[in-house]
């Protein structure tokens, strides 16, 4: 388990619903060679920003996570078999028609880690209402759902139900926006108007700005805590920044790290965040486990923690 939290059943679990996709890691050295071929390191992996929030969680010490997604035949059974391993109880639903999404992630192995993703949702976002079910929220403390969800209206369905089954049993719902290109497409005002039922957003740093269109990470996070009650805007090399009230109440700094490849990095924070919550943490010291989990994600290869009793 991840240092930092200490946490027990008494707490009550975090239910996640979101995407699994597979991952298909290139690690190159240096730019893209057009129209030839350009050397890399290439690994398929587990992953899924749901997905991958749900497993840090349980990485950073909540006893009892639980991840609700849609996964295709061909890897529904492996998904389930590495969830279960990172200590996530999973209840998966096989699409009988579409494949498990794919994303492709381009990660250049110079000194930041920067990755591109080229992305194929496949069944990760054909969720849809009739796979909720009200009894997913029984113990549940906490309700997390991935951004990707609003990106396609059967998932946007789904969502909706699912925030408003949380908020009639007041259970706290939190949401990453997940991609600002996705966002874009979407349509900042149809975001902000799903926003206006949480209680607690997790922006990175781009998305806060484009979502309120303040070029200042600060000023925008303490715009979107007008309309959210608690924000924290995750800024990377820059830490975390957590809003409250029209006012940002912290400035928490990033945890030292050496980047191998930042795909997860944010799914990472995420995850210890809400489990820090769960365990009852205020959320300033929960934003700074957050960033230690952010540090610990971009030194290592994909976007999930090492399994219980690996060697990472």
């Amino acid at each position: 388990m991840g240092a930092g939290v200490t946490s027990g059943r008494r707490h009550g679990a975090l239910l996640v619903v979101g995407d699994v996709v597979t991952d298909v890691v290139a690690r190159h050295v240096g730019p893209l060679t057009a129209g030839t071929d350009t050397a890399a390191v290439i690994r398929t992996l587990p992953g899924g920003a749901g997905a991958n929030v749900a497993c840090w969680a349980a990485h950073a010490g909540c006893a009892d996570v639980r991840l609700l997604g849609r996964v295709g035949a061909d890897a529904a059974e492996w998904h389930e078999r590495e969830l279960a391993a990172a200590g996530v109880r999973p209840r998966l639903v096989v699409d009988p028609e579409a494949a498990t999404g794919t994303v492709i992630c381009l990660v250049d192995t110079g000194a930041a880690a920067e990755r591109t993703f080229l992305t194929d949702s496949g069944a990760s976002l054909r969720l849809e209402p009739a796979d909720w079910s009200e009894e997913l929220l029984d113990g549940v403390a906490r309700l997390h759902l991935s951004g990707y969800l609003l990106f396609r209206e059967s998932s946007r369905a789904l969502a909706e139900r699912a925030l408003a089954a949380a908020r009639a049993r007041g259970v706290p719902v939190s949401l990453d926006p997940a991609s600002a290109g996705f966002l874009v497409e979407l349509g900042v005002d149809r975001f902000l108007a799903f926003a206006e039922g949480l209680d607690v957003l997790l922006p990175s740093r781009d998305e806060a700005c484009l979502l309120t269109g303040l070029p200042d990470p600060a000023d925008a996070a303490a715009k979107l805590s007008r309309l959210v009650p608690l924000v924290v805007a995750k800024a990377g090399a820059d830490g975390a920044l957590v809003a409250r009230s029209g006012t940002v109440a912290a400035r928490v700094p990033a945890a030292s790290a050496i980047p191998r490849d930042t795909t997860g990095a944010g799914d990472a924070f995420t995850g210890a965040f809400l489990a820090a919550l769960v365990a009852g943490a205020a959320p300033e010291d929960a934003a700074a486990l957050g960033c230690r989990a952010g540090a610990e994600a971009v030194g290592r290869v994909g976007g999930r923690p090492p399994c219980p009793g690996s060697d990472g």
